[in-house]
């Protein structure tokens, strides 16, 4: 009896669970259909003119504030319910002991579904290499993790179309695991930090886990938006405050010149721009839409977004912490080349 009532009480609160999320669905299809008739609203009811070059940067602005934090909120939660079935521990169990080629491959798929960026990353980068995962197949997950997100792929589909969002996974994810193939065989181990190589490779020990309720499961998607969206919205903010401006006052022949597919140098000029800053997809990405509105090459432009995520100052720094110079000058110029190349393919494709 007292099995049954715990039963119909959990059945109960699944009820709950379910119809808040439906109800909460609803809600957001709702709010992404009005996007446009919401930016339209808010222009009038600052009585800005939508003529003038103020008027379309405020448009931009109210048009792809709520658009980005939609979808970023949706994505991250169901990434965040994903995660309760995928643990640090079991990624770095998986990637123990597989050989160069398949582990790269592994570790650039992995890479997609885990929520780290590029500093975040890194910490877990020193664990693998503490599971004994070969040094090659860690960068292809390195590489991977912050370039190739899940936050990155919902945005540039929402914003830009399948087809873009295809070539751009299937284009980072060959830079994350050639990349790690040509570390892997240059056989750079001595370029770690005595520190590390000094450490015990050992695996992970087996620890029984309850499986989750849904509720729990619906709950931890809930943690990870306030977590993620709590931390990225000033860079939205930030990103598309600066992307309104583009927008708005940039002129297109002058945009279109720098960042062109006439001038054979712009990718290099993009990458080498994008390195010192640090920013995430979801910061980055309505910049990337302005400078492709104004004529910018998308090649060029995608180019400088990956350099941004994927090739960060901060990130360098920690990664100095583990690694020595000539390591991180080998990561660097690998990725970097891999990046003009996807650069330029994009330019000649599309």
């Amino acid at each position: 009896m007292e099995q049954a009532r715990t039963e119909t009480v959990s059945g109960g609160a699944n009820i709950k669970w379910f119809a808040g999320l439906a109800l909460a669905t609803f809600a957001w299809i709702a709010a992404y259909a009005n996007l446009a008739p919401f930016a339209d609203g808010m222009v009038r009811l600052l009585s800005v003119d939508p003529q003038t070059h103020f008027g379309e940067a405020m448009r931009f602005f109210f048009y792809d504030t709520p658009k980005v934090l939609l979808l970023l909120t949706g994505v991250v939660f169901v990434m965040g319910v994903i995660h309760t079935y995928i643990s640090a521990e079991r990624t770095r169990d998986l990637l123990s002991g597989k050989r160069l080629g398949l582990g790269n491959t592994m570790a650039a798929g992995l890479g997609i579904v885990t929520p780290f960026c590029s500093c975040s990353a890194v910490p877990l980068f020193i664990g693998f290499l503490q599971a004994g995962v070969p040094l090659g197949v860690t960068f292809s997950f390195l590489i991977s993790a912050p370039m190739v997100n899940e936050v990155a792929l919902a945005l540039l589909f929402g914003m830009f179309g399948w087809k873009v969002a295809g070539l751009y996974l299937t284009m980072g994810l060959s830079v994350a695991i050639v990349s790690g193939l040509v570390i892997g065989k240059l056989g750079l181990e001595h370029q770690l930090e005595d520190w590390v190589r000094a450490i015990e490779s050992r695996g992970a020990a087996a620890t029984a886990e309850d499986p989750l309720a849904w509720p729990e499961r619906i709950q931890a998607g809930i943690a990870h938006v306030k977590e993620i969206v709590g931390k990225v919205w000033p860079y939205i903010l930030a990103g598309i405050a600066l992307g309104a401006g583009i927008h708005g006052y940039v002129p297109e022949d002058f945009m279109a010149g720098i960042m062109g597919k006439s001038a054979w140098w712009s990718v290099p000029a993009a990458v080498l721009i994008g390195v010192p800053m640090y920013s995430n997809a979801a910061g980055v990405i309505p910049v990337v839409q302005a400078l492709l509105a104004k004529g910018a090459a998308l090649g060029t432009v995608l180019a400088f977004m990956m350099s941004v995520i994927a090739l960060s100052a901060p990130e360098i720094i920690i990664l100095r912490k583990v690694l020595k110079p000539q390591l991180i000058a080998v990561f660097v110029g690998t990725v970097s080349v891999g990046i003009l190349l996807v650069g330029y393919a994009f330019n000649l494709l599309l």
